[in-house]
């Protein structure tokens, strides 16, 4: 087993072993391997930490990092960083490689002088490589309420003390979105990889589908939760539309023409609702407050 850094001849390989790893893992679909096409020329990739994992001269593993940053409570912006996607091919899984892996890249993150990292995963396998509760650090999530205790996301100080007593917020970098952005160029890009010949058959497209594990997902217009595919709304060619759910969006079109403001409000009549769900309940303008920290990063209301 050999570890070294990504090279030009291996992007369309990692690529597809992305895509191949993330498959209704995280969300129905994938756009992981959209990201990392995507990613290589951001100036936030760092490409001293940009490694594949072989095993006789096959790539079964990759992992990326990012410059990222957590905005504090003052109002001013702390250094940070992240990584991911990190895959390992379906057949390598469960035998200890990708904590290999993991653990090797931090190290080298480490030696670089990287002091914080926080990420969105399971903390059952993160926890293997130090990570915990970013909350635990009092760093909150951009898209949860400030006091929950969110499970899927984790921070880890590789320099110790390098975070201190701070407080604040994290966002995932703007281009880890991309494929929200650009929808068009993305479904362009997927579908080459069931249309594309390479000396064997025609790959299938595959379906999307939710399954247990995977991290919330939510409407991208009215913040709704989405669970099962009777939630979601439908495209014009009465597909199912995993990003908008049924109030919002109906045979490729929004049900409701309205601005981020008016849909905030409309949304903040059910806060009673959303309080069952809640660690400690929100009074409707507390909730408001919420959305309007949340809903600038749904696809329908980014700028």
């Amino acid at each position: 087993m050999h570890i070294r850094l990504e090279q030009p001849k291996d992007y369309r390989e990692v690529e597809n072993l992305t895509r191949e790893a993330f498959w209704n893992v995280y969300r129905p679909g994938c756009t992981a391997h959209y990201v990392l096409n995507q990613f290589r020329t951001n100036p936030d990739f760092i490409p001293e930490l940009d490694f594949v994992m072989e095993d006789s001269d096959k790539i079964i593993g990759h992992v990326m990092f990012s410059k990222a940053e957590i905005k504090l409570d003052d109002g001013t912006v702390f250094p940070s960083w992240t990584f991911g996607p990190i895959s390992i091919h379906p057949d390598y899984k469960r035998k200890g490689y990708g904590l290999k892996l993991l653990k090797y890249a931090l190290e080298k993150a480490k030696e670089m002088g990287i002091g914080l990292l926080q990420m969105e995963g399971n903390i059952e396998f993160y926890k293997q490589a130090g990570f915990d509760l970013a909350s635990k650090l009092n760093i909150h999530y951009h898209a949860e309420p400030r006091d929950s205790e969110v499970p899927y996301f984790l921070a880890q100080e590789l320099i110790p003390g390098y975070w201190g007593n701070r407080e604040g917020t994290y966002c995932p970098p703007k281009g880890y979105f991309v494929a929200d952005e650009n929808p068009e160029a993305f479904e362009a890009y997927e579908a080459t990889f069931f249309a594309e010949q390479s000396g064997k058959a025609e790959r299938p497209q595959k379906e999307k589908a939710f399954q247990e594990g995977q991290l919330p997902q939510f409407c991208q217009s009215c913040g709704m939760p989405l669970t099962r595919i009777e939630d979601c709304g439908t495209n014009a060619d009465g597909s199912t539309n995993f990003d908008y759910c049924q109030y919002c969006y109906k045979d490729g079109r929004f049900l409701q023409e309205c601005t981020m403001d008016e849909m905030i409000e409309h949304c903040a009549q059910f806060v009673d609702e959303v309080n069952k769900n809640m660690p400690k309940p929100m009074t409707k303008d507390e909730y408001k407050q919420m959305m309007r920290g949340f809903f600038p990063m749904l696809k329908r209301w980014r700028k």
